[in-house]
């Protein structure tokens, strides 16, 4: 409930603080006098868009603070789940810039206005003889007959599941999606795949293969300078090693004459036997060398095949090759993958719709069970409201369709008077009609459900007489389980109040301003004779009004 609510420099009120009690309160005042502008403040507290025109004075920020005693809501899942700390005694804060800007707070931590509009469907619900309309709603119907069917958990866990059931569905209809363009894929894949695997290639096979061409190719050039090379090194009387070891035979006869001669001995010493190795490898790279075309040309054509692969797939090394084929196969795999997928998740998906089926089933039930209690309640209420030949017609069928509360179509028809045909609600209901069905609602789902604080806004337009009284014993009698405004022009609602609020509208200094009064008393008797007889209050009107509060 809210415990008190404080305006500063809001529309034309440029300064508000004011206490609520829990029970019936009222709110009366004159056309014009500020009424819409409180519930313009509550509508900011629960997360309404501002601009700057709601600011009094533009040079100067709006302040408005709304104390909510929720200690009996059940909220603490909600602040966990938004990070937000938890008080019985919780205080939303709004404030409208000069800069246009503005921001809230819940226990003065900043959140955005989803967050406060997700947090005011439990504190506050406002009606309005407009927002009657919405009984014309399939889904405020069904929230209706499902409060009085108990269906909230059955509803919870069909929503969860449908939830997963849908993403599932979104899953598999992807995975055939991709199965279909994949198996456009699939041929030419495995072609490619097949081309790779039957080129056997290896990595670091380019470049051994690109020599081992070379050498073939030019094998006689090859032959020609090793054994020219070799008749140089080992001429009998003029080779390079028969020189050497001359050298070195002339050198060992100096050697132990000087360091340096011993040096030169032992450099010229290490050539000889560098130079005898290289002359035997010169040597077997002659033998090794064979002139094989056949060789050639299974070389060459190894190699023509690579260069095609690599133009073909846009590469330039075999190790980019072996990248693409094993991409293939795990393209080629992952296909053979999805099918077993597909089966798996639909499946699944199978599983999920038996149990929806069956929780569709139970809210079914529940609800064809509940229609006469609504009904029942619905005309008993409505005929002490001056609509004594009421009468509801309520079918739910079926369907094959998963709505986000079950399987279910509603038609909710009505008829008012004795023999007129049945018509939904929002064709054949007066404006007077809706607020009388909408206040039994109300009244009905207190009995099912923890409502929030209720605020009906003049929902007793074009009624009177007894049928206000009537509806004023009705808001009363709501009041004792859960806190009620009624901002009303009827006198017979009015008395009905544990307390008695009164806007009204001053000039001072050319200046308009709105201010909100708890009544005394006395205060309250004259406000109610005025609403009976106008602004000359004569003394029937003053007895009328005391008959009225007693």
């Amino acid at each position: 409930m809210i415990t008190s609510l404080s305006i500063k420099n809001y529309a034309l009120i440029e300064k508000l603080a004011i206490d609520f009690s829990k029970g019936f309160s009222i709110i009366t005042g004159e056309t014009g006098a500020g009424k819409s502008i409180i519930l313009g403040a509550l509508g900011m507290v629960l997360g309404k868009r501002a601009d700057l025109t709601s600011l009094k004075n533009k040079e100067e920020k709006c302040i408005i603070e709304a104390h909510f005693d929720i200690s009996k809501y059940n909220l603490l899942p909600f602040f966990e789940a938004n990070d937000l700390d938890y008080e019985d005694e919780t205080i939303i804060r709004r404030e409208i810039l000069p800069s246009g800007k503005s921001r809230a707070f819940i226990n003065d931590s900043p959140v955005n206005l989803q967050e406060l509009q997700e947090l005011s469907l439990f504190l506050i619900d406002i009606h309005s003889q407009h927002q009657t309309q919405e009984l014309s709603e399939e889904k405020v119907q069904f929230e209706i007959i499902d409060a009085i069917a108990n269906n909230q958990e059955n509803i919870l866990d069909y929503q969860v599941l449908l939830k997963s059931y849908k993403s599932d569905k979104s899953k598999l209809n992807s995975l055939i999606k991709k199965q279909a363009e994949s198996a456009k894929e699939q041929e030419y894949n495995t072609f490619l795949l097949d081309e790779l695997i039957v080129a056997n290639l290896k990595s670091g096979e380019q470049e051994s293969l690109e020599s081992d061409f070379e050498k073939l190719n030019n094998v006689e050039i090859i032959k020609e300078s090793l054994d020219k090379s070799l008749a140089i090194a080992n001429e009998e009387q003029i080779g390079v090693m028969h020189n050497l070891k001359e050298i070195k035979i002339s050198l060992q006869k100096i050697a132990s004459f000087s360091p340096e001669y011993h040096a030169l001995l032992e450099r010229i010493t290490s050539l000889t036997i560098e130079f005898d190795d290289i002359s035997d490898e010169l040597n077997r790279c002659s033998e090794k060398l064979i002139n094989d075309p056949e060789q050639l040309e299974l070389i060459s054509q190894k190699l023509q095949m690579i260069y095609s692969l690599q133009k073909k797939h846009q590469v330039s090394t075999v190790e980019e090759l072996l990248e693409i084929q094993n991409k293939l196969d795990d393209s080629l795999l992952e296909i053979g993958n999805l099918e077993s997928e597909i089966a798996a998740l639909t499946n699944t998906i199978q599983q999920k719709t038996a149990t929806l089926d069956a929780l569709s089933r139970t809210i079914n039930i529940k609800r064809i069970d509940s229609i006469p209690i609504l009904s029942q309640k619905l005309i008993s209420i409505l005929e002490t409201l001056g609509m004594p030949n009421v009468r509801f017609k309520i079918d739910i069928n079926s369907t094959s369709t998963y709505f986000e509360n079950g399987k279910d179509e509603l038609q909710f028809l009505f008829s008012a008077n004795k023999g007129t045909d049945f018509g939904l609600l929002k064709k054949v209901a007066s404006g007077g009609e809706m607020s009388r069905i909408m206040l039994a609602v109300k009244a009905i789902l207190a009995q099912y459900s923890k409502l929030p604080t209720l605020i009906f806004d003049e929902i007793d337009s074009g009624v009177s007489g007894e049928i206000a009284n009537r509806m004023g014993e009705i808001m009363k009698e709501m009041s004792q389980t859960m806190q009620i405004f009624a901002i009303t022009h009827l006198p017979q609602i009015a008395a009905k109040g544990t307390a008695h609020f009164k806007v009204s509208k001053s000039t001072i200094d050319e200046d308009t301003q709105s201010e909100l009064k708890l009544l005394s008393n006395e205060e309250r008797i004259v406000e109610i004779a005025q609403m009976l007889s106008g602004t000359v209050v004569s003394d029937s009107a003053l007895n009328h009004a005391k008959a009225l509060l007693n």
